[in-house]
C-alpha cells in the first residue's frame, strides 16, 4: 500500500483543547501501526489558544523535521488558518475522506486539519488513513502549487 510517510520522520501532531480527544484517537491509531509522531500539544483539556501549537507544528513540517502534519481544533478553521500562514505549508481542512484524498492528489497537502467537534473519531481516522495513503498526482497540479507561495 502506498504511503506518504517517511519511516525516518515522525508525523507532526497538534491540537487545542477542543481537538484533544480526536488527537488522542489519532495517536492510538499511529501507535497501533508503529508510525512515529511528535506531539506539539496541547496535552490537557484546559482552554488554550490553537496558534500556540499550530506554529511549532508548521515549523517542524516546513523544516523537514516532521512529515506530514495532522492538526485538530473545534471547527478545524482556526488551526487551519494559522498553519497556512506559513509559506511552506499546504494545510487542508477536511471533513470527509474524499476531500482528504483530493487534498493529497491535487494539492499535495502536507498537513491534514480536522474539525474535532464535528466529526467522530472513526471519521477522523478514515480521513487520516486516506491522507496518509494517497499519492500526489503531480503533472498539471504541480504548476498550480508552484503559484501558491507569496513572493
Amino acid at each position: 500500500m502506498y504511503s506518504i510517510l517517511n519511516p525516518e520522520l515522525p508525523v507532526a501532531l497538534c491540537s487545542d483543547h477542543a481537538g484533544l480527544p480526536t488527537k488522542r484517537a489519532i495517536i492510538a491509531y499511529l501507535e497501533q501501526r508503529g508510525i512515529p509522531y511528535k506531539d506539539f500539544g496541547t496535552y490537557t483539556s484546559d482552554s488554550c489558544d490553537y496558534p500556540d501549537f499550530a506554529h511549532p507544528c508548521a515549523e517542524a513540517v516546513e523544516s523537514g523535521e516532521c512529515y506530514p502534519g495532522i492538526a485538530v481544533c473545534g471547527s478545524g478553521e482556526g488551526i487551519n488558518i494559522t498553519l497556512n500562514k506559513h509559506q511552506g505549508i499546504r494545510s487542508a481542512l477536511c471533513w470527509i475522506p474524499e476531500v482528504a484524498r483530493l487534498a493529497r492528489q491535487h494539492n499535495n497537502a502536507n498537513v491534514l486539519a480536522l474539525p474535532g467537534r464535528f466529526i467522530s473519531n472513526e471519521e477522523a481516522l478514515t480521513m487520516v488513513e486516506a491522507f496518509l495513503t494517497t499519492p500526489f498526482e503531480g503533472g498539471r497540479h504541480q504548476k498550480r502549487i508552484d503559484k501558491i507561495p507569496v513572493k
